[in-house]
């Protein structure tokens, strides 16, 4: 067993939602940042959207769901617009065109994908798909 393949210690595996440490840090577009955290059928990403900030429409195969953990925000999916709470949680299934706009506190969202989305296993920018 290589060092690459060696199991992590458990205390690796655990993370913080709001102490901004760790995972793959990517610039979604201007006012979005994410840190990702992916594991082997799922992956995690904490986006931070800033005051009236608007994603690119986008969409991709993996399924998504997400969380609003803080702020408010318009969720436009699928040709719908549908303002979201803290506490609101979706699905986008693969495919299907997705964005948020915040609100003017700014949005923090937690996305799920499965399963994980190869590009953003590494940092960069931008959403990855068109």
């Amino acid at each position: 067993m290589s060092t690459t393949d060696a199991p992590k210690r458990q205390a690796d595996e655990f993370h913080n939602l709001d102490d901004g440490i760790g995972g793959i840090v990517r610039e979604l577009a201007p006012g979005l940042t994410t840190r990702i955290f992916a594991g082997e059928q799922a992956m995690l990403s904490i986006v931070s959207i800033a005051p009236n900030a608007e994603g690119t429409l986008h969409a991709h195969p993996e399924e998504q769901w997400g969380v609003l953990l803080d702020g408010s925000a318009v969720r436009v999916q699928g040709g719908e617009e549908i303002a979201v709470k803290k506490g609101d949680f979706w699905r986008t299934p693969g495919g299907v065109p997705h964005t948020m706009r915040a609100g003017p506190e700014g949005a923090r969202v937690l996305d799920i994908f499965s399963p994980p989305r190869s590009e953003y296993r590494k940092p960069g920018s931008g959403f990855g798909t068109a």
